[in-house]
């Protein structure tokens, strides 16, 4: 009677068994600081992602990839990259590669935004404009986030750069400031992801060391590779949590000591638990500054009570998505 019964209850439970979740797709396109070059992040579980370039590489989206299955969450990671290049190479020579629906895009542009002209925007804005323009086209409800990437040691510490005899988290700011204005000026584009802003924070709580040239301080990392201008393990996968917290809402601490891709890469128990500390407090930084915007925008929409603060309150105001082609627009 059990048999039979347990039989009958498998019957009944197969049809919602196979009724399973899609995943949530997550489209990555940058260069090689995506790739993770320079470091064993390359190649890191090549197999959990989609290289749309078929080149093998698994990089920091499969570090992502990592994070969300310890979480329990479903993503199918893809990633276009090409070395050295910006964001206009892929909307120019490689959209064919991605042109369908994503739930999620995450774009790295150039390190120093312009090959020819550093720290010039101009560019960076046109093509993330068009690049976010195109997937909002494909799924309206595309979240479209940038990265923010770090300050280049070999820009700073060495002469003939913008940035050369600056403070160390002087680039890394100028480039999130730099995502911030593009990312205003395109209902289509939803986040900047502030990986140099973490990267400075690790520097200022002495986490990480801020210049590779006159050693690597005691019981510090080091967030460069040997060129001082790629990331190196520990820096690629603070980016991967900062990627990670941003796009999911789950709080990177929650991946704790003994997560998967630490071990793997061997990053010590106590470096990953105090960059993953990083990234959430960086994040939680950046909700801070959004809030803090909103308010101002519903400030007169919503009573506060005496000696609350209207930020309290607040709630962010949605935008509304272009639905221009992306030719049409400069």
């Amino acid at each position: 009677m059990k048999t039979v019964l347990a039989a009958l209850l498998g019957l009944l439970a197969t049809p919602a068994a196979a009724q399973s979740v899609r995943p949530r797709t997550i489209l990555f396109i940058g260069n090689s600081f995506t790739q993770g070059a320079l470091s064993p992040v390359r190649r890191y579980r090549p197999e959990t992602v989609t290289d749309l370039t078929r080149e093998g590489q698994g990089g920091v989206p499969a570090l992502f990839k990592t994070f969300a299955e310890q979480a329990g969450l479903s993503y199918a990671v893809s990633l276009e990259t090409q070395g050295g290049r910006t964001l206009g190479f892929h909307y120019d020579q490689r959209r064919q590669l991605f042109a369908r629906a994503w739930d999620v895009v995450v774009l790295q542009e150039y390190s120093t935004l312009d090959p020819e002209r550093p720290g010039d925007a101009t560019a960076y804005q046109r093509d993330a404009v068009r690049l976010a323009q195109f997937f909002t086209r494909a799924n309206p409800a595309v979240d479209v986030e940038l990265v923010a990437t770090w300050t280049r040691a070999d820009l700073t510490y060495r002469p003939g750069s913008p940035w050369s005899g600056r403070p160390v988290g002087a680039m890394a700011s100028d480039l999130a400031a730099a995502a911030r204005t593009v990312r205003a000026a395109s209902p289509d584009i939803d986040g900047v992801i502030a990986v140099g802003e973490a990267w400075n924070r690790a520097f200022a709580q002495r986490i990480a060391d801020a210049n590779p040239y006159d050693g690597i301080g005691f019981g510090q990392v080091d967030l460069w590779a040997h060129d001082q201008y790629h990331a190196s393990v520990h820096g690629y996968y603070l980016e991967a949590l900062m990627i990670f917290g941003k796009v999911t809402g789950v709080d990177p601490r929650s991946l704790g000591e003994r997560e998967r891709a630490a071990e793997d890469l061997g990053i010590a128990p106590t470096v990953a638990v105090a960059l993953q500390r990083i990234a959430a407090e960086q994040l939680a930084a950046g909700a801070d500054q959004r809030a803090s915007r909103s308010s101002v925008a519903v400030k007169a929409e919503l009573p506060a009570p005496a000696g609350t603060s209207v930020a309290k309150y607040a709630t962010p105001v949605p935008r509304a998505r272009s639905t221009q082609s992306p030719e049409r627009k400069p």
